[in-house]
């Protein structure tokens, strides 16, 4: 009883570690509680390399051309997607060996010189059938003939110098036969300006990822029945059947990613089924299976190029393992790509659909939100949206689920893309949800949010989720969190284990707690607020000042520890406060700022000039919320002040404030329903009162457990105070979080727990699925206790 060895039969994978260790491990064993390791590819590193290699080659020839005009970046995204097809085909057995390389070394000055013209003989040669050529030396006519439109068009060759010779020559000696045409993106993307590729929202994704989206969406499903035939010839024999009449259709496709993963992985499946069967045959999987819509006219050629590459790729694979394959040359068969714009564009048009067929829809669409979309992508949601309200405040992916649903849904399809979580947060769940999700469609599988990171220059990764719609039907649904699957009954909006639930804003909480508001806005261009030295100056000069003066604070100014304050002024005593010059002079700014104001509402306050705009100052203790808050935290800083305090409007308040409730909205029961039902400001979350409070369910609760949470409202309070000299941003960083106060918390978090059951929770999903249920509860009892007031106002009535 000192060792443990275990092994895990689906994956093959063992665990052999000393017993008193078993608890580090315990992940090992999660696939007994439904949660599945998810195996995911790393990442090649050669692919990196390459990407590194063509982004650096790109920004020499750039300064090797003075020229930024969008005809030069055409025609240079033309040379580079013709460079990577010769650097792939000399180490692929498609060129001989090194071929362009060695040329380029053998047959060209130095200097660079006449590299160009070198480029448009050997680019010519590729678009002439052998039996065409004539008087061409040896190194040019031993190129073979291509085909296939790449090299057909006559496009001016860049300008070359010794150092982007030298480049193209390190390139061309790194082995290109296994990098992954994904790859391609990459470099599309260091290819092409900035700006450019903010407005098209061009995202270019590694393989890990794109394995994320094929194997729940189709690949998983499709290795399953292979698993289940072998031995069986016929049954075998269907599902290759299936496989050469399944569409693989991306209607964002860039640069084909993919396509191209999705097209490699059926290949690789044909091939472990052949060996199964002991069969002859060649592959039947065709390019023409596979269907993608880019609006970009370069990237649309650089999917069908990557394509082409993959396709051999894979007959070289299949011939080391069978002796045998597909001819790659001449290049013939390419993919359905069409340069369009798919918010316009009939999907059936590019992918038609038969009842015979299976489809799958899949990518990565560009997120864009409402305020970062062009005049164009604004047109491209109402025209995607006609007459369904508030498209306004959706992002712009939402077109794809849009279009997506209404293609799959009378045909057993589905689809699955990569999106921003905002989509599944907030206010935009109740403005989309509702018109994806219905009687015929569900949620079949989801990724919660994670890191997308791809193996461009930069590498930069944004927080996105991954969600798959099909038909409903009762095959199980998967929800994956940090790299688990947990098989579930049903997968709503929320991207979370419950009902079909959509939480909508509310006037007043669902709970009996109390009202919470925004704070008070000054609306008075800046010149009833102090800082602390004007507040000083102030004072010095008319001690009476102070009585007129108040500390103020917002969010920032609780998280940043900001000394600000303000003239505070009521009707009461403004004629005395008038008195003081230095306030009237302030008082006066304010009057003519609000006079020159455009709007209405503004113009009308400059009659009490004195005081703020919006005043919902009470006089009694308080508990402030940020608006806005990192979702990094665990954890909502949270304020409890005094009367002394006016709070700013950008903060959300609670007056008449009880300590316990402090301690409600700090612990991670509150925590993780704001992080579920809450919008979203890029990544930080967006607190609002009608949406993140008023809808957060909490039971009834005694008064002992008032006195529970009391308690641990005041010793959080004092870990702070042993704290004084570091700000809230700086306490609740959760890599630097004081240990102390990080256990109050902890002990904050039981007591609140046990408001809701005697024992703790276990994990943030089963917080959320435990409040999402009591949510259900709570609405459909405030509907009964609706209809049981209605009724007896009816009855009354007839007495």
């Amino acid at each position: 009883y000192k060792t443990l060895l275990a092994k895990d039969t689906l994956i093959d994978k063992f665990l052999d570690v000393q017993i008193k260790d078993l608890t580090k491990n315990y992940d090992f064993f999660l696939p007994w509680a439904g949660m599945e390791k998810a195996q995911l590819q790393n990442e090649n590193p050669a692919d990196i390399k390459a990407a590194v290699r063509m982004a650096k080659l790109f920004e020499e020839i750039k300064s090797d051309n003075e020229d930024d005009s969008k005809e030069f970046l055409k025609e240079l995204n033309v040379f580079l997607s013709r460079l990577l097809f010769c650097f792939f085909a000399e180490d692929a057995d498609i060129f001989n060996e090194n071929q362009l390389t060695n040329g380029i070394a053998s047959h060209t000055q130095t200097d660079g010189s006449d590299l160009s013209d070198y480029f448009k003989k050997v680019f010519q040669v590729l678009n002439t059938p052998e039996n065409q050529r004539g008087g061409l030396p040896e190194y040019l006519s031993s190129f073979p003939y291509v085909n296939g439109g790449l090299f057909e068009k006559a496009s001016k060759v860049p300008r070359l110098s010794k150092s982007s010779r030298n480049l193209i020559i390190e390139a061309g000696n790194l082995d290109w036969a296994n990098i992954n045409p994904d790859i391609f993106g990459s470099m599309f993307q260091a290819v092409n300006h900035a700006d450019s590729r903010s407005s098209l929202g061009q995202h270019f994704t590694s393989v890990p990822n794109i394995m994320k989206v094929i194997e729940p969406l189709f690949l998983n499903d499709l290795k399953e029945e292979f698993e289940n035939s072998r031995g069986n010839n016929k049954k075998l024999s269907q599902l290759l059947n299936r496989l050469k009449n399944i569409k693989i259709f991306d209607p964002a496709c860039g640069s084909g990613n993919f396509l191209i993963i999705a097209y490699k992985e059926l290949r690789r499946l044909e091939m472990e089924i052949f060996k199964e069967m002991g069969s002859l045959a060649l592959s039947e999987i065709s390019l023409s299976q596979f269907y993608g819509i880019e609006i970009d006219e370069f990237a649309k050629e650089i999917a069908i190029l990557a394509l082409w590459l993959a396709k051999h790729q894979m007959n070289v694979e299949f011939f080391k393992k069978f002796g045998r394959t597909n001819a790659t040359l001449p290049l013939t068969e390419t993919g359905n790509i069409v340069c369009e714009n798919a918010c316009r564009v009939d999907w059936e048009e590019v992918c038609r659909k038969d009842e015979n067929d299976e489809v799958y829809i899949l990518g990565n669409p560009p997120y864009l939100g409402s305020r970062l979309q062009s005049k164009t992508q604004k047109q491209d949601m109402s025209i995607s949206f006609k007459n369904i309200p508030g498209f306004n405040n959706i992002d712009y992916i939402a077109c794809w689920f849009l279009k997506a649903k209404k293609y799959i849904e009378d045909f057993n399809y589905e689809f699955a893309f990569v999106s921003t979580n905002s989509i599944c947060q907030g206010e935009q769940v109740a403005l989309l949800w509702p018109n994806i999700l219905s009687n015929k469609l569900e949620i079949g599988f989801a990724y919660q949010s994670f890191k997308w990171k791809n193996n461009a220059k930069g590498n930069a990764g944004v927080s996105v989720i991954i969600v798959g719609i099909r038909n409903r039907n009762k095959k199980h649904k998967s929800i994956y969190i940090n790299g688990f699957e947990n098989k579930v009954k049903n997968i709503n909006p929320y991207l979370v284990d419950g009902n079909d639930l959509i939480i909508i804003k509310r006037n007043k909480p669902i709970s009996n707690l109390p009202e919470m508001t925004y704070g008070s806005m000054p609306n008075d261009g800046g010149n009833l607020l102090l800082s602390e030295k004007e507040k000083e100056g102030l004072i010095s000069v008319n001690k009476n000042s102070k009585t007129y003066i108040k500390k103020f604070i917002g969010a920032a100014e609780f998280m940043r520890s900001i000394n600000k304050y303000c003239l505070w002024i009521t009707a009461d005593n403004h004629e005395e406060a008038l008195k003081i010059k230095e306030i009237n002079r302030r008082v006066s700014k304010v009057q003519s700022f609000r006079e020159s104001s455009k709007r209405k509402v503004t113009n009308k306050l400059a009659s009490i000039p004195y005081s703020f705009g919006e005043v919902r100052f009470k006089d009694t203790e308080s508990i402030l919320v940020p608006q806005t808050g990192s979702e990094r935290r665990e954890y909502l800083p949270v304020g409890f002040f005094n009367s002394k305090f006016i709070i700013s409007n950008a903060a959300r308040v609670v007056y008449h404030a009880k300590p316990y409730l402090f301690g409600v909205l700090s612990s991670k029961m509150h925590v993780v329903w704001i992080k579920a039902v809450s919008g979203r400001l890029k990544m930080d979350v967006q607190y609002s009162n009608s949406l993140s409070y008023n809808t957060f369910p909490f039971p009834n609760i005694s008064k002992q457990r008032i006195e529970e949470l009391t308690q641990c409202t005041l010793k959080i309070i004092d870990e702070r105070l042993k704290h004084s000299e570091k700000t809230m941003a700086q306490l609740y960083d959760p890599d630097k979080m004081p240990e102390g106060l990080k256990e109050a918390h902890h002990q904050n978090d039981l007591a609140v727990e046990r408001c809701y059951r005697s024992n703790p929770f276990s994990s943030d999903e089963e917080r959320l699925e435990y409040l999402f249920k009591l949510y259900e509860t709570m609405i459909q009892e405030e509907k009964d206790s609706g209809t049981l007031f209605a009724k007896e106002k009816k009855t009354r009535k007839r007495r």
